[in-house]
């Protein structure tokens, strides 16, 4: 009998390939880069092929590390960067266009037409989501008016969309020689194309961006016995393994986390920040700059709905200070360099390089480094860069709140950021509240494990992934209140800085 469930995590900056026992445990893993496109200011880009190849390398390597085969796997579950939209030729295989990434501003026009004219309320009610350039359904325009020959291709039927989950399934299994083309609803949520209430594409939405019904995948639950078809045996598995879940990344974080619950909430800190709270199964409709969101469903169970506070630009603030200013050789050297100094010296940098997201969704700003003197060092840089990332989601746990009613009792956090200690003790003294580390920090891989193996019964209950949940480490906040609200209104000030840069027709 299959011991395993393999996790294929596409994300922005990289690909990875996890593998799990039973117990949660991580038994092996492999993890590559690919190159971030800009072809100019606020276009971000990634290779599809590239992607597809480091799926195939990520697979294979993680196996053989782990001495394992397609055999050992019981499942295999994906987990996605979302929005980030991939229009292909279905005869060819090949990609029309680079895939343009969630976080691209390019269609900023696009989106803000959609508000001028009023057809900005109809798709918040119908998909919960406000027009934003972080969505999929503008890029997918912009592809269809800008790139010679592909709306003659849609229009044939030979042109199609997915965000990379229905990219990489579709290649896992078979490409163009059947591959099949699927996407989850809680990627399909995140498109401004899918009614939240039907689980359906919409047709009049579809009509706003001038996009075919027929280029877009067929929506399955995130979990589900046969939803995805297998793994080609000359494929990357090296054999037919059952594709049972698909989840957006942020979606997958909180199966990961086990936020089964209605009130129950994660945040994961990556190239961006997120943080969602299970709604169960009712659609709260924020009135206060949040997303509202399929949260996943499985199997024939009525779908569980959340809200998200999307941040754009957190870890990968980090990866500017090493990749474009050069002040650190690595995301550890942030810590150590921003530990120098007790505070930020006044220094606050709000990094609004794709506009903001929630709760402000303003295309027009960009980032800003504000409060300097001469006094002031490279540390202090670095400590106002992990601070950033902590009065961003406070911004977001503020709304969350006036949203939902709900105060946190402690922050449940994830991801790569969540390795520096700093800046997960100063988020604590931002929020006011405890935050929790699990012992596996990489939970939206662990969280399309836990789906893919409760679809083929690997897992029988949401129960006995509860028990394998345990955490690793708590820190408690030490800021006083008059501190706490002094700098978050310092930080206010400093994010009014940026609005209003960027002219937006």
């Amino acid at each position: 009998m299959a011991e395993f469930v393999g996790a294929l995590d596409q994300g922005t900056t990289s690909t990875r390939f996890m593998i799990f026992d039973h117990g949660g445990n991580e038994i092996g893993r492999h993890q590559l880069e690919h190159e971030q496109i800009l072809p100019a200011a606020g276009w971000v880009e990634h290779n599809p092929v590239e992607i597809w190849e480091r799926t195939r390398s990520v697979i294979e390597t993680a196996l053989n590390k782990a001495n394992l085969t397609h055999m050992d796997l019981a499942a295999l579950g994906i987990t996605n960067q979302r929005e980030t939209a991939v229009v292909w030729d279905r005869r060819t295989g090949r990609p029309f266009h680079n895939a343009i990434v969630w976080q691209d501003t390019r269609t900023d026009r696009i989106v803000s037409a959609l508000e001028r004219d009023g057809r900005g309320d109809t798709i918040r009610h119908r998909t919960g989501l406000p027009p934003a350039t972080y969505f999929s359904a503008g890029k997918v325009q912009w592809i269809l008016e800008n790139v010679d020959g592909v709306r003659e291709a849609a229009e044939r039927g030979d042109a199609v969309f997915g965000t990379t989950d229905s990219w990489v399934l579709w290649n896992l299994t078979g490409g163009r020689d059947g591959g099949v083309h699927v996407t989850d609803v809680t990627n399909a949520s995140r498109t401004m194309l899918m009614d939240l209430e039907t689980l359906d594409w919409d047709d009049e939405l579809l009509s706003f961006f001038g996009i075919p019904r027929s280029m877009l995948p067929r929506i399955m639950p995130s979990s589900a016995p046969d939803a995805y078809g297998v793994t080609l045996a000359s494929g990357p598995v090296g054999g037919e393994v059952p594709l049972t879940a698909a989840l957006g990344d942020q979606q997958a974080a909180t199966v990961g986390q086990v936020c089964f619950a209605p009130g129950e909430a994660k945040n994961t800190y990556g190239t961006g920040n997120f943080l969602l709270l299970n709604t169960g199964e009712e659609i709260v409709r924020s009135r206060n700059g949040l997303l509202t969101t399929v949260c996943y469903r499985f199997g024939d169970a009525a779908p569980v709905y959340a809200l998200e506070g999307s941040i754009a630009v957190t870890g990968s603030a980090v990866q500017w200070l090493r990749d474009q200013l050069g002040i650190i050789s690595g995301a550890a050297q942030s810590e150590s360099l921003a530990r120098q100094v007790d505070d930020n010296g006044g220094v606050y940098f709000v990094p609004a390089f794709s506009g903001l997201f929630a709760p402000y969704w303003r295309s027009d700003a960009r980032g800003a480094i504000v409060g300097l003197s001469r006094y002031n060092t490279n540390a202090h840089l670095a400590r106002a860069t992990l601070e950033a990332i902590c009065y961003q989601t406070r911004d977001v746990v503020d709304a969350m709140r006036e949203d939902s009613g709900v105060a946190l009792d402690v922050l449940r956090v994830d991801g790569g950021v969540t390795a520096n200690e700093l800046c997960m003790q100063i988020q604590a003294d931002v929020l006011g509240v405890p935050v929790s580390r699990p012992v596996v920090a990489e939970t939206t891989a662990l969280g399309a494990a836990y789906a893919a193996g409760l679809a083929t019964g690997f897992w029988r209950t949401t129960d006995e992934l509860r028990n394998n949940w345990n955490e690793d480490r708590r820190w408690q906040p030490t800021w006083d209140e008059p501190r706490r609200n002094a700098a978050h209104a310092d930080w206010k000030k400093a994010v009014e800085r940026t609005l209003n840069w960027v002219d937006v027709d």
